[in-house]
């Protein structure tokens, strides 16, 4: 690595180490938090957040599908899509933070299909029903992530498929080690939970999941946990909200 890379890494940490503002609501907490680190997010990003080309691959997303990302952060997901994001019909890209979004319009000019969209996941819905909605690593940046999934699965056609890849509290990992993460990620504003997984597996059907750990940079020998989710939604008819 170059020491300018190194020096960009070192201001993010130095971010990370002060944490999100405690001040303001959402959408003022995450602009004051991302927009120092807008211009390096990803290039840190891809060594800390693991599997999200596994799930894009994972949700068999084919030409002329309308797919929408909630909490797309700065469009990466574009690039592991590649030449296949060309042939789906739309893709809208939704996040609260301006400076991320800004970063997201920048790749989405190449893109006739893109749309990227400055709103709330937990209330915006698409024109029309969507064949695939996916969260990579945004559940745990959102409070009232319950509402987010309820939004999610509500603008899915029936049949349509819900991903998420994001950190979490695995149900067999030590009351220590939980500890340690919840306190490391909640600095930061990242809300780990252990429901993230049942709920998502109420909601949908035929669902697929794994729950693994991946190293987190500077940091040697430490594992964060985190998991992926595939869930294709029930008729209409049967199902169920989980905030019931």
């Amino acid at each position: 690595m170059f020491p300018a890379d190194l020096a960009a890494d070192a201001r993010i940490l130095w971010r990370l180490t002060r944490g999100q503002p405690r001040q303001g609501d959402q959408a003022t907490r995450l602009q004051a938090f991302y927009a120092p680190q807008a211009e390096r997010y990803d290039a840190f990003r891809e060594r800390l957040l693991h599997g999200r080309s596994e799930l894009i691959e994972r949700l068999e997303i084919g030409a002329g599908m309308r797919v929408v990302e909630l909490g797309c952060g700065t469009g990466s997901s574009l690039q592991r899509m590649g030449p296949g994001a060309l042939r789906c019909a739309s893709i809208q890209l939704v996040d609260l933070c301006p400076a991320l979004l800004n970063v997201a319009r920048q790749r989405a000019a190449a893109y006739r299909n893109v749309e990227v969209i400055e709103a709330d996941a937990t209330r915006w819905q698409p024109g029309a029903a969507v064949d695939r909605v996916f969260l990579s690593y945004a559940l745990t940046m959102i409070p009232d992530w319950r509402g987010v999934i309820d939004n999610a699965v509500a603008m899915l056609k029936p049949g349509g498929r819900l991903g998420v890849v994001d950190f979490h509290l695995p149900t067999v990992g030590s009351r220590l080690g939980n500890g340690f993460w919840r306190h490391w990620c909640g600095h930061d504003g990242v809300c780990l939970s252990a429901e993230h997984l049942p709920a998502l597996s109420r909601s949908l059907t035929d669902t697929w999941m794994d729950q693994r750990r991946a190293p987190v940079p500077y940091l040697p020998g430490v594992l964060a946990p985190y998991y992926l989710f595939v869930g294709r939604r029930r008729d209409p008819a049967q199902n169920v909200s989980i905030t019931r």
